[in-house]
C-alpha cells in the first residue's frame, strides 16, 4: 500500500517516531481511527471480505443499494460492494470518473457508464475488456442493441446494466388511433388546435443531449447515420437534412409547445400531466408518474411505437442506459467482473425495473409476469429496443453531441441544409482533434 496521505514517511506498520513514551502513546491513540479508515479503503471491510467500490448514478429508488447488499451477501464473504453515488448530472458523473481514472485511482473497481462513454474510456485504456467466462455470461440473454453500446474495436468493454427507449405517449380521449409518422402526428395536432383541444407534441428541444438524441433518432429512422461505419468521418447527407426538416416542421407548427426550446424530459412530463398536451415522446418513467400525479388523466394515458419518418419504415429510437465497466487500475479485477455480473443479474434488473423504472437488458425478463404486471407496455418497449439505434460510437462523442445540439438550437430557427453542413464541419473537427474533453 502507498504511503498514508497527510503523514509523510508513515506507511502501514512502520510506526511514528516521537520524543518520549507519553508522546508516542498519545500519537498512537490519535492515529487509530485514521488507520482504521485508511485500511478499510485498502480492500477490506474488517470482516475479511474484499471491498469493491462501485461508482454509479445516484438512485433514489433504493434499487442500486439493494443490489449491492444482495450481491455482497451472495458472495459468501469474499467481497463487499460499496455503492458510491456520483453527481446527479451526466456531465458531473463523467467528470468525476475521468479525473479518478486519469490519476490511475486503484480504488475504482466497478463503474456505471452512460452508454455514450465506453468508446472514450476504452480508447484511453481506463477500462478492461471482458473475456472468457465473464464475456460469455455478459452476453447471454442480453439484447443486441444495448450490447452494441459497450463494444469498441471488436471487444466488449462493459456489460449493459439497464437500458431505456422512448415511446409515443398520447391521450386516448383526444387521439383514438395513434399516429405512425411525424407528418401524421403534426396533422393531428393541428386539427386538435383548430378545435380548441389540447394539442401540443411534447419533445426535448432544449440545447442539451436530448436534442442530439431527437436528431439521431430521426436520422437513423430516415435510413442514415451521423458517422460512417468506421466512425472516422460524418455521414449525414439527405437523411440528416430530412431529420432537421422534421424538427423545424414541428417547431414551427401548432404542435410546438411555446417553451419547446427550453424543454427537457421532465418538463415534457409535467406538461402532459397538466393536460395541455396530446402527445409526448418520452421514457417509461412518465407512466408511473402520470398514475400518481393525475389519476383522472391516467385513465386516458396510452402508449404506442415511436413515430416513423415515413410510412412502412419503423422508427429507430435512440436508446439510453448504463453499462457496467471494470476499472483498469482496480486491484481486484476478477472479483469486480464477478460482482458486476451479479449486480446486473435477473433479480437485480427486475428490482431496478420495478423500483426505479429502468428497463432491463435481459430479453427473457420482458415476458416475466412480475415485470409485465407493472410494465403493461413491456412488449412495446422490447419491440422498440430490438429495432433501436445507438448514438455515434466515438471517443470524441461529447464534442459530436455538442456540435449537434448547439447547431440545432433553437429548433424553430433550423435551416436544414445549411445546419447539416455546419454539423458535418464541426464533427470533422471533433474527430480530428487530439486528447479527451476535460
Amino acid at each position: 500500500m502507498a504511503r498514508l496521505p497527510g503523514i509523510p514517511g508513515l506507511t502501514p506498520g512502520s510506526g511514528a517516531r516521537s520524543r518520549g513514551g507519553a508522546g508516542r502513546l498519545i500519537r498512537a491513540l490519535l492515529a487509530l481511527p485514521l488507520m482504521a479508515t485508511l485500511l478499510s479503503g485498502c480492500g477490506s471491510d474488517g470482516s475479511g471480505a474484499t471491498m469493491l467500490n462501485w461508482y454509479n448514478f445516484p438512485d433514489d429508488s433504493g434499487a442500486l443499494a439493494t443490489a449491492a447488499s444482495s450481491c455482497s451477501q451472495q458472495s459468501g464473504g469474499r467481497y463487499q460492494i460499496k455503492y458510491n453515488k456520483l453527481p446527479r448530472t451526466a456531465d458531473g458523473q463523467r467528470q468525476q470518473l475521468v479525473r479518478r481514472l486519469a490519476a490511475e485511482d486503484d480504488t475504482v473497481d466497478i463503474m456505471g457508464l452512460d452508454v455514450t462513454w465506453p468508446a472514450e474510456f476504452a480508447e484511453a485504456k481506463w477500462i478492461l475488456p471482458w473475456t472468457g467466462d465473464a464475456l460469455a455470461e455478459a452476453t447471454r440473454d442480453t439484447l443486441e442493441v444495448p450490447l452494441r453500446t459497450a463494444l469498441w474495436k471488436g471487444r466488449l468493454y462493459a456489460v449493459p446494466y439497464n437500458t431505456n427507449t422512448q415511446l409515443l405517449w398520447y391521450r386516448k380521449d383526444l387521439v383514438p388511433t395513434p399516429p405512425r409518422t411525424w407528418a401524421e402526428m403534426i396533422r393531428m395536432a393541428e386539427d386538435l388546435a383548430e378545435r380548441g383541444e389540447p394539442h401540443y407534441v411534447e419533445i426535448q428541444g432544449a440545447r442539451y443531449e436530448g436534442l442530439t438524441v431527437w436528431f439521431n433518432t430521426l436520422v437513423e429512422s430516415a435510413g442514415g447515420s451521423i458517422l460512417n461505419a468506421t466512425a472516422t468521418a460524418p455521414s449525414l447527407g439527405p437523411p440528416a437534412v430530412r431529420a432537421a426538416s422534421i424538427m423545424k416542421g414541428v417547431a414551427t407548427s401548432a404542435a410546438a409547445d411555446p417553451s419547446l426550446s427550453n424543454q427537457m424530459e421532465d418538463q415534457n412530463r409535467l406538461a402532459m400531466e397538466s393536460g395541455s398536451a396530446a402527445f409526448e415522446l418520452n421514457y417509461p418513467f412518465v407512466y408511473p408518474s402520470m398514475r400518481a400525479n393525475n389519476p383522472t388523466l391516467f385513465k386516458q394515458f396510452r402508449w404506442a411505437p415511436y413515430p416513423g419518418v415515413e410510412q412502412g419504415r419503423p422508427a429507430k429510437p435512440t436508446i439510453g442506459g448504463i453499462d457496467l465497466a471494470i476499472g483498469a487500475y482496480s486491484r481486484h479485477p476478477e472479483l469486480s467482473f464477478e460482482a458486476a455480473l451479479c449486480l446486473r443479474n435477473r433479480q437485480n434488473q427486475l428490482t431496478a425495473a420495478l423500483q426505479g423504472g429502468l428497463p432491463p437488458t435481459l430479453r427473457s425478463l420482458y415476458s416475466d409476469p412480475a415485470l409485465v404486471k407493472d410494465y403493461p407496455f413491456a412488449a412495446t418497449v422490447l419491440s422498440a429496443l430490438e429495432n433501436a439505434s445507438i448514438r455515434p460510437k466515438t471517443p470524441a462523442y461529447q464534442n459530436v453531441s455538442i456540435a449537434i445540439s448547439d447547431t440545432l438550437s433553437p429548433p424553430n430557427g433550423i435551416e436544414p441544409s445549411r445546419d447539416v453542413r455546419t454539423i458535418g464541419d464541426h464533427i470533422e473537427d471533433a474527430l480530428n482533434s487530439k486528447g479527451l474533453i476535460p
